[in-house]
């Protein structure tokens, strides 16, 4: 399932790279700073904004605030390309609903093997000890 998300919804700004790149890194914006409201966005349902607000991600802010910076290219279009590319693979992790796993019981030949293999330790363990004549 694939989520369009409004450019409206979506803010955009350019800022300076971190790290090395010479006289270039200090006095061009080539690094994009995306911020996407999550809570706001109209684009999506209210059990996918709760998906994704339970998401353990670092970039999700308490207010709900996804912040997203690409700074990886040279280019300001190439790292606009790259925040956008990774909102996407986020917001569409998250579309569906996770599967939920059935519980299942072992089958009586693991609990045959299982067993057996306790009394093979034990038996192991057992001998171990100190020898009396």
């Amino acid at each position: 399932m694939h989520v369009t998300i409004p450019d409206e919804e979506i803010e955009l700004r350019a800022i300076r790279a971190q790290g090395a790149g010479g006289q270039n890194v200090n006095k061009v914006s080539s690094a994009i700073h995306l911020r996407f409201d999550i809570r706001a966005s109209s684009a999506l349902n209210d059990e996918h904004k709760e998906r994704l607000l339970s998401l353990s991600d670092r970039r999700i802010s308490a207010d709900g605030v996804l912040v997203i910076k690409a700074q990886e290219y040279r280019s300001q279009e190439q790292n606009r390309t790259e925040a956008l590319r990774r909102l996407a693979e986020l917001v569409d992790s998250t579309a569906r609903p996770p599967r939920f796993r059935k519980a299942t019981k072992p089958t009586y030949g693991a609990k045959q093997r299982r067993l057996e293999g306790k009394s093979q330790r034990s038996q192991i363990k057992s001998s171990r000890g100190r020898v009396s004549d």
